[in-house]
């Protein structure tokens, strides 16, 4: 396993607005659109430039995870969980300008290969373009529906006069893109200690977007050819197989289960790292400012396959014991310890141990009101090194083979063609978050039932505990037309130190009864909240406008052409 590495270059900003017209300015001595281009090197500088994080906000900084109801952050309730954001809001003119960026600058790259006869050793280079062009295009006309298209370098007067194209005609484009990308890629590509994208990678967001788009057979087909074709695997830890799932969130290095990923490095590029003080505990220097949800604690299953409804091991009072692994591979269990802190929540530890010392226990809020609020603390990812550093150098995994599985075995549910392939491709991925193989079948909770609706029960809940906090929650619940009820769960933790205190003494800890899962899975904690357990913290608000982004005030103003996404 190598650790990616890229190379950084300030090159053309190739956007829509200040797009790809050519520049006035040629000089000999300085690169340009004109000068530049001209050889593999060169070529393979400019498009170095895509595997940087600029483009790719959205996916970054948990962007989409804070928009869920997997998420919780003291008081605070972001933009589209309430519909509050506008055409103005600037981080979506800011997503929109940088796609563009990058979308211009996958066309110059063909273009220039074009001009220089084609010649037979820039083919993948060329055939990476294709990915990329596909790859934002993609997002974008995911995100807004009917966006500005384009193939070719176009003028100013031009970009400026576009206006927005048929989505169908755009997602027909991506399709062909990604085709001419799984053609020219190579299934191995990685250069100078660089993992570039691949052919499992173009099958892979090929199929991500057809399952986004509700193309089920595309998908199927897509991701049934990377699973036959063996290059990619889930991961398993060598050391410790029951840790695999951990080991694999808090991994730095790639390996054969990342389909499609980006390097972080503070010392390569302090900028495409992430401060994450936020999570890092309040007695290890953090401010612990976000966490998971009760929500999301209540999605695991318990080791008997059952929901927490269900089955007769849970106890609402240790909702951490007898859970699906991956429930405290996410979460912390309280007791304990992360970041070289006994990590505990209960009004009870007013002292905990730091690095084997006894100290005040800033995570409780019977010392310290700021406490996390539902007494929960984020696992998934988290490196000790975060206390010291405050920084994030995780890879952003855009996709992985857990998810590739996930997308075949709810691909053919939803065809209705379901067999043993179906159900292995789920199992597959439990077996490995309880650190066993798909055989041992008695050593975790095999799916066996092959009926249609309840299937669908469990691929949607598998998918949101595998692939927690990873930013896929809120893709997949607009396309399961379930954003609507997401946005009514609304966000709720303890309450005020006092209120605490009497709570933990009454017996009430950790939750004083078992909240009810409904059809979705979305549990009701407003039942305890309406009998004073509990408080509400974020009230959620749902505007249909936030199916879709706005289209940035800045590109109307300039461009009377576009017309605003509804509701905005």
């Amino acid at each position: 396993m190598k650790t990616l590495k890229y190379t950084i270059i300030a090159l053309l900003g190739l956007g829509l607005s200040t797009a790809c017209a050519d520049l006035d300015l040629n000089p000999l001595s300085a690169a340009s659109s004109e000068n530049w281009y001209q050889n593999a090197e060169q070529i393979t500088i400019s498009l170095n430039d895509l595997y940087r994080l600029y483009p790719y906000g959205v996916d970054n900084e948990y962007w989409t995870d804070r928009r869920t109801d997997d998420w919780a952050q003291r008081d605070q309730v972001y933009d589209l969980c309430n519909g509050s954001n506008t055409s103005a809001t600037g981080i979506y003119g800011s997503f929109w300008l940088n796609m563009y960026k990058a979308a211009s600058r996958s066309i110059r790259v063909i273009e220039s290969i074009d001009k220089l006869g084609d010649p037979d050793n820039l083919q993948t280079l060329k055939a990476e373009a294709y990915f990329f062009r596909a790859y934002f295009y993609g997002k974008l006309t995911t995100l807004w529906g009917d966006v500005p298209f384009y193939t070719r370098t176009i003028s100013y007067e031009e970009a400026y006069d576009m206006g927005q194209t048929d989505k169908a005609v755009v997602r027909a484009q991506v399709y062909e893109d990604f085709d001419k990308a799984i053609e020219g890629l190579p299934a191995s590509n990685i250069q100078n200690d660089v993992w570039r994208v691949t052919r499992g990678a173009a099958q892979a967001m090929k199929a991500k977007y057809a399952i986004w788009w509700g193309d089920y057979e595309t998908c199927a087909k897509l991701t049934k050819d990377i699973i036959d074709e063996g290059t990619y695997k889930l991961y398993y830890d060598s050391k410790d197989p029951a840790d695999s799932y951990g080991c694999l969130a808090r991994s730095k290095t790639f390996n054969e289960e990342f389909i499609f990923a980006l390097g972080r490095s503070y010392a390569l590029d302090a900028d495409n790292t992430e401060a994450i003080k936020s999570w890092v505990l309040r007695t290890a220097g953090g401010n612990a400012v976000a966490q998971p949800s009760w929500d999301l604690l209540a999605a695991y299953e318990c080791t008997d396959g059952k929901t927490i409804n269900d089955s007769p091991l849970f106890d609402c009072h240790n909702p951490f014991e007898n859970r699906d692994p991956r429930c405290c591979m996410t979460f912390v269990k309280p007791g304990t310890t992360i970041y070289g802190v006994e990590f505990n929540p209960s009004t009870t530890a007013k002292t905990v141990l730091k690095d084997g010392v006894e100290v005040k226990n800033k995570d409780t809020k019977a010392n310290d009101n700021y406490a996390p609020y539902n007494g929960c603390c984020i696992r998934k990812g988290v490196q000790d090194e975060w206390r010291s550093g405050l920084y994030n150098e995780n890879p952003i995994v855009l996709c992985r083979y857990a998810d590739v599985l996930l997308m075949y075995a709810e691909s053919k549910m939803e065809l209705n063609q379901i067999d043993k392939s179906v159900l292995n491709a789920i199992n597959s991925v439990r077996a490995r978050a309880y650190g066993v193989q798909l055989a041992e079948t008695s050593s975790y909770p095999a799916v066996t039932t092959t009926d249609q609706a309840e299937l669908r029960k469990v691929i949607r809940r598998e998918r949101r505990v595998e692939l927690a906090w990873e930013g896929q929650r809120l893709y997949d619940l607009r396309r399961w037309g379930l954003l609507e009820k997401a946005y009514s769960v609304h966000y709720y933790g303890f309450l005020n130190s006092t209120g605490l205190t009497a709570y933990e003494k009454a017996g009430n800890w950790f939750w004083p009864e078992i909240p009810m899962l409904d059809e979705d899975g979305f549990a009701d904690f407003e039942t305890m909240y309406k009998k004073g357990y509990i408080e509400r913290y974020g009230f959620h608000v749902y505007d249909s406008k936030v199916e879709l982004f706005p289209v940035p005030d800045e590109e109307i103003l300039i461009n009377k052409n576009l017309v605003q996404n509804p509701g905005y």
